[in-house]
């Protein structure tokens, strides 16, 4: 009877582990072959042939395909992928706030006139906000192999 026990116990943490691998795409460099390694369901930019900017998180649905924010989007149709951490699109938005308001007083200051100086600081705030800069490297099909790995 111990051993039914132990062995149901051990098939069910084999189960577990054979299903609960995740997918990553793996990056490798074309020249020094140094690889790099994105996690299933992390957040990502990419760059498409056709000029569409995507970011967000990511799933494999087969070896030639991910789907990001429910598109669907082939790897021969990536041009430069890169890491999208949250933590760091709040830093820079954050920061671009500031510089925003730094810049709306020192306008202010200069030129005495409020009016100007709430509309620069005002476009600089939007443009932060709706267009965030991602200050992490990007990987261009150029230089980089990217190739999707299902269970890792």
């Amino acid at each position: 009877m111990m051993k039914l026990k132990f062995l149901m116990v051990l098939g069910l943490f084999f189960t577990c582990f054979t299903y609960a691998q995740e997918g990553v795409i793996k990056i490798t460099n074309n020249k020094n072959k140094k690889e790099i390694i994105i996690k299933e369901n992390k957040r990502i930019r990419l760059k498409t042939i056709k000029g569409e900017k995507i970011s967000g998180r990511f799933k494999i649905v087969d070896a030639n395909t991910i789907l990001i924010r429910g598109k669907e989007i082939k790897l021969p149709e990536i041009i430069k992928i890169k890491k999208h951490p949250l933590l760091v699109s709040i830093l820079t938005n954050i920061g671009l706030v500031y510089l925003a308001s730094g810049f709306t007083l020192l306008t202010y200051f200069i030129t005495s006139s409020s009016e100007i100086a709430v509309i620069l600081g005002l476009s600089g705030t939007i443009y932060g906000v709706f267009k965030t800069p991602n200050i992490l490297k990007g990987y261009a099909v150029d230089k980089w192999t990217i190739e999707l790995i299902e269970n890792y």
